[in-house]
């Protein structure tokens, strides 16, 4: 199929300042996200959540059936299933003594 390539990215502000940011990618029919970050200030306040939302409307306008991720188990694996994501692969030991979880949600 057709490569369609778009790169994402969403940022949120309070008084002009960056509080969270998200970045990823489009392709093949599937939202990728690579980079979820909120200021330790913002945590806890729903703004990571608004950020996947966003990303997640994007994603269909652009065409999207999906999305995939993945998170360290000294992230936020948890976060991510909160949102409907659910693991389908897991890397035990990387880093050692930690893991690497890839969730994925149907859009």
């Amino acid at each position: 199929g057709k490569l369609d390539y778009r790169p994402l990215a969403i940022t949120l502000r309070e008084r002009g300042k960056v509080v969270g940011i998200l970045t990823g990618y489009t392709v093949w029919g599937w939202l990728f996200i690579d980079t979820l970050w909120v200021s330790e200030k913002q945590r806890g306040k729903g703004m990571g959540k608004r950020l996947i939302e966003k990303a997640e409307t994007e994603a269909r306008k652009r065409g999207a059936q999906g999305a995939y991720l993945y998170s360290y188990s000294f992230q936020a694996p948890g976060f991510y299933r909160k949102l409907g994501y659910r693991e389908f692969g897991k890397l035990n030991d990387f880093p050692k003594g930690h893991s690497c979880h890839w969730l994925t949600k149907a859009l």
